[in-house]
């Protein structure tokens, strides 16, 4: 029976996808979801707009580089690779082995380590494999205290790590806010831990890792540092490397560095064998090799002088906008900041923190609510995806009267303006400053 009309295209070649004729490119990225699924296109589109009609003050975001996007995009999606480059359980891996290996090399270049991991999911992932190469259900973890800063991976009872785990937590000093070594010490003389971990989701200052590293050798214990945040000022030198003290260091690749979201675990050389057993095959299988890919391109970029600027920047852009949210009357925890980050305390405006980040929502300000040490929660922001967007110390002193604004229920020249005008003023104002300073090409406007 003949073809007909409807089974071709105009030239009688079978439809796009079809048996016999090859399925569109990859490189036309969104253009293809917009054809093919343009409700999904839509979503895309809509949160690209998101990011770019509001300042994105989540200490834990960044914008990645088109570069980055694009590795993530690339058809190293499609590839199954368990294993190690050289020692896969599939075929067809010489060109993943290639992007592995380079990710691995400019990993260990970029952080001075002996030994990188690149394949693990996320930061929980990066923590997971960690305690599973050194410690043994049931043995005894000193870290920072949930209430205190710490991480869910830190000994949340909801978490492997509170359930698999026993741990001790320390804190910091209530007149400072400042990490109380000397109860960091005490505890660990008490309990004798396994493993001692130092890092934080809110610590907006330095850990002192040779402190650190003494307490863990004086009972015998590992040492593990948490550097999910910090690890992109780190790349940058602009914050202290806990390479030399720690065995161990996990990380997450998104936040500062600006790659994608996963995570990267640092060792020395004669833990690599046990690392990247607890990495494959003990906590996860097949690694992503388009992520993997794309970490390759963030480190690469991160080795460059334009990084290294960046990072300093994100630093004096903390500063400075911790600075500037004191003088609006927000007392910000450890009297400022030394990395990307802050946290504030808003009960000096008559304000829970959930009421806070509400009104900064409504104004076009996104960011976070924290615990507080020795309070009541607060709200934690930073400063790397505003300083990717090409800001500086004015803006962040803009960003800080805008969001006292917004907290006081004034409008943006001052107080008596009434909350509801206020927010549209603040909002307005908002808009106009992020317009100046977008993150990427816009998307079509007419999905």
């Amino acid at each position: 029976m003949p073809a007909t009309r409807a089974s071709t295209s105009d030239s009688g070649a079978p439809p796009a996808g079809a048996p016999g004729r090859p399925r569109p490119g990859w490189e036309g990225g969104f253009e293809a979801l917009l054809r093919q699924d343009p409700e999904l296109a839509g979503i895309v589109a809509g949160e690209a707009r998101r990011q770019a009609d509001a300042l994105q003050l989540i200490a834990a975001e960044n914008f990645t580089s088109p570069a980055v996007l694009a590795a993530l995009g690339s058809p190293l999606a499609n590839k199954y690779a368990e294993g190690y480059p050289g020692a896969r359980h599939h075929g067809g891996c010489e060109l993943v082995d290639l992007a592995e290996r380079i990710a691995v090399d400019r990993a260990k270049a970029l952080f001075g380590a002996e030994h990188a991991n690149v394949q693990p999911h996320s930061g929980s992932s990066a923590v997971l494999a960690a305690y599973a190469a050194l410690l043994c259900p049931g043995d005894t973890v000193l870290a920072m205290a949930l209430p205190q800063g710490g991480h869910l991976t830190h000994g949340s009872p909801a978490n492997f790590s509170g359930r698999w785990f026993d741990f001790v937590g320390y804190g910091v000093r209530r007149d400072t806010g400042l990490i109380d070594y000397a109860q960091v010490r005490a505890l660990a003389r008490e309990h004798r831990p396994k493993a001692v971990v130092c890092g934080s989701v809110s610590y907006p200052r330095h850990p002192d890792y040779a402190a650190f590293r003494d307490i863990a050798d004086e009972v015998g214990a590992y040492l593990v540092a948490d550097a999910a945040h910090p690890i992109g000022l780190i790349a940058g030198g602009a914050a202290p490397s806990p390479v030399p003290y720690a065995d161990v260091v996990c990380a997450t690749t998104h936040k500062v560095l600006r790659g994608p979201r996963g995570g990267l675990l640092l060792c020395r050389a004669d833990l690599a064998g046990r690392i990247d057993r607890a990495v494959f095959p003990f906590t996860q299988g097949g690694g992503q090799m388009h992520t993997v890919a794309a970490k390759a391109v963030a480190f690469g970029e991160a080795a460059g002088p334009a990084f290294t600027a960046y990072a300093h920047q994100v630093v004096a852009n903390a500063r400075t906008l911790a600075a500037a949210l004191a003088a609006e009357g927000l007392t910000v925890t450890t009297g400022g900041t030394d990395t990307h980050m802050m946290t504030l305390d808003v009960s000096g405006l008559a304000l829970d923190a959930v009421t806070a980040r509400g009104r900064l929502a409504a104004c076009g300000v996104v960011l976070d609510t924290c615990g507080l040490p020795h309070g009541a929660p607060g709200l934690r922001l930073g400063a790397a995806a505003v300083t990717t967007q090409g800001m500086r110390e004015p803006e962040m002193a803009r960003i800080a009267v805008l969001m006292g604004a917004a907290l006081r229920g004034e409008g943006p020249g001052g107080a008596g303006a009434g909350e509801t005008r206020g927010t549209r003023g603040i909002r307005s104002a908002v808009a106009e400053l992020v317009a100046a300073f977008p993150p990427y090409r816009p998307y079509p406007d007419h999905i």
